[in-house]
């Protein structure tokens, strides 16, 4: 398997950059008007990774790409989804950051003990990371591994090995790990410009 290669890119600092102003001291910011405050890593994961990546659905479909094949809403969404249910985009923003904060990121923080001391952009790639694979896989990984022995670049690369579904390479996938394409920034990209 060859190595991917990742480098920092202007569009992933501005990103990076722009979070960590909202944020402010706090390293809290809410993602629409009225919302709880999200930490700044669920931030960053939701608004350049998990949205732009996994693409929005209002109304639930059946997922044949998972085995077994799952029922999905929203950005990518599955808890508590069954045929005919319908979402609004509002109603996707609050599933997705729910679910981030109180699924994901909390198990992330359990299983990485130095999640804090972690750069913002690895804890934005882990928790995109998680949400696409499931936190038992991402816990379980050789990035998370190097992740808690401080060895950034080293997890940032890593991560770039999930670009399998279905049992097969997918491009999509390759591109969402790395270094993304013309219009999203990937994983590794955001991951590697948070290290410099």
């Amino acid at each position: 398997m060859a190595t991917i290669k990742l480098t920092p890119s202007k569009r992933a600092r501005a990103a990076i950059a722009a979070v960590v102003l909202s944020a402010g001291a706090a390293g809290t910011l809410a993602l629409m008007p009225g919302a709880a405050p999200v930490p700044d890593d669920v931030a960053l994961a939701v608004t350049v990774l998990v949205k732009p990546w996994e693409g929005r659905s209002l109304q639930a479909y059946l997922d044949t790409i998972a085995k077994p094949p799952v029922w999905t809403i929203c950005d990518g969404d599955t808890a508590g989804v069954r045929p005919g249910m319908v979402e609004t985009a509002a109603g996707c923003d609050r599933r997705l950051a729910n679910r981030i904060v109180r699924d994901y990121r909390a198990r992330l923080t359990a299983c990485i003990p130095n999640w804090s001391a972690a750069p913002l952009g690895w804890r934005a790639m882990m928790t995109s990371l998680a949400w696409n694979i499931g936190t038992d896989a991402a816990c379980r990984s050789t990035a998370a591994r190097l992740g808690r022995a401080g060895r950034w670049l080293e997890s940032c690369v890593a991560a770039t090995a999930f670009n399998r579904a279905g049992g097969r390479m997918v491009v999509g996938l390759a591109r969402r790990r790395g270094m993304g394409d013309a219009a999203r920034i990937g994983e590794g990209e955001l991951c590697a410009s948070g290290l410099l």
